[in-house]
């Protein structure tokens, strides 16, 4: 979260890309134009009383140019920490509000005083936590996700989640576009999988995670997550980017809200991909959900059908699981085209402290969602000793059946 040393100010990143002009000017432009407005009008006595509120070109590094002859630059502008609440839409209003429209300009990074994160809630549990729940320390998760759930009743649901739950999973989602539970209204929906957790519990002996999703009006998502709590949810799906960073920081900062949340990347596809608009991926989907508290984030995969370029996948990462003043550690959740034969490809990449995330890649094994968890574990196991999935294949026939279908060696 920074090399950006000043308690008094927070430092954006902007890659600018332009034809023609003077970056330097447009560094000064934005500096004070999204903090006094102007300044070289206003007297001395003025500009004395207002200089706290000044924003302060920091650098300029011009870049060369792209393809299409545009010149590029990075610019990083350090605005007072005093003109703005230590609230996520006020930070982002002020960095990027107007200025988000201002020609080919992209916000590439944040950095923070410790005083100003110690503000946000960051997880609550976090990594650590998170495995102290489930008494899990030394592998990866495992989660899936109810890829039919529109229109299924509670009891359904219930079925649906036992044969994920008894199939190894640590964890099982919500869709994110689970709203209307007028067959499997919300609470009664978490009181039943509760139970089937206990009862794949009976079997298994591992415990297992639902996380909800929180929908409605945002003014009820609150007190809603609370009853949610009360009827034995253990995890809570939240869509940050519909509902906005703040709700997030105020669920997680609620202390009767005591259970992990699940940050979704949903409309975020409208934000970052652009090079030279937008949001860096790492910014929007990494450093300020952990601020605003989500202890796990869904992020596109590199590997599958709505892929991110690699690079922006371990970025994201790196963000959710450095160090980072007192905040504690997000898990990675790389998403979309998961199956068991990237298996060794995602430990490569991220390790230990990830989840393993697939809908379609549990769902679509031909044996069905249990068999489709269990392929995984498998694949898990093998990857942590060392094995070839080919080898750990011949001991699975769950997992020899998955790379027959999705391919692996």
């Amino acid at each position: 979260m920074g090399d950006w040393v000043s308690d008094d100010y927070v430092m954006a990143s902007y890659l600018v890309h332009q034809q023609a002009g003077d970056f330097y000017k447009k560094a000064q432009g934005i500096a004070v134009g999204l903090t006094v407005g102007s300044w070289t009008d206003l007297p001395a006595e003025r500009q004395e009383q207002m200089k706290k509120h000044l924003g302060q070109v920091v650098s300029v590094e011009e870049l060369g140019e792209d393809e299409a002859g545009n010149r590029k630059a990075i610019l990083q502008i350090g605005y007072p920490v005093c003109n703005f609440t230590a609230e996520i839409p006020a930070l982002l209003t002020t960095v990027f509000g107007k200025l988000s429209m201002d020609g080919m300009i992209k916000l590439v990074d944040l950095q923070f005083p410790e005083s100003f994160v110690k503000q946000f809630p960051g997880p609550k549990y976090g990594i650590e936590g998170i495995r102290q729940r489930l008494g899990v320390y030394d592998r990866p998760l495992l989660m899936s996700i109810f890829k039919s759930c529109i229109g299924y009743e509670t009891k359904t649901l219930a079925e649906l989640f036992y044969q994920q739950a008894i199939g190894g999973v640590d964890l099982v989602k919500d869709d994110e576009i689970f709203f209307d539970d007028t067959y499997a209204p919300f609470e009664r929906r978490i009181e039943a999988c509760a139970k089937e957790a206990e009862r794949a519990y009976s079997v298994t002996g591992k415990k297992v995670l639902y996380a909800a999703n929180l929908t409605g009006p945002v003014t009820e998502i609150v007190e809603k997550a609370k009853r949610a709590v009360e009827a034995g949810a253990s995890a809570l799906l939240l869509n940050v980017l519909a509902y906005g960073y703040d709700v997030l920081h105020r669920l997680a900062g609620d202390p009767a809200v005591t259970v992990p949340i699940m940050a979704h990347p949903a409309l975020s596809g409208a934000v970052y991909p652009a090079p030279q608009y937008g949001i860096r991926a790492s910014v929007l989907l990494g450093k300020l959900m952990r601020m605003a508290g989500a202890d796990f984030v869904l992020y596109p995969s590199a590997y599958g059908s709505v892929a991110m370029e690699r690079t922006e996948t371990l970025a994201i990462a790196d963000e959710l699981r450095m160090d980072a003043f007192a905040l504690k550690r997000s898990f990675p959740v790389p998403s979309a085209g998961i199956h068991p034969a990237l298996v060794p490809q995602l430990y490569e990449d991220l390790g230990n402290d990830q989840i393993v995330n697939a809908g379609g890649g549990i769902h679509g094994h031909p044996d069905g969602s249990a068999a489709g968890g269990r392929a995984f574990v498998a694949a898990i196991e093998a990857v942590l000793k060392g094995r070839t999935l080919a080898e750990a294949a011949t001991e699975s026939d769950e997992l020899a059946k998955a790379l027959q279908l999705w391919g692996g060696k």
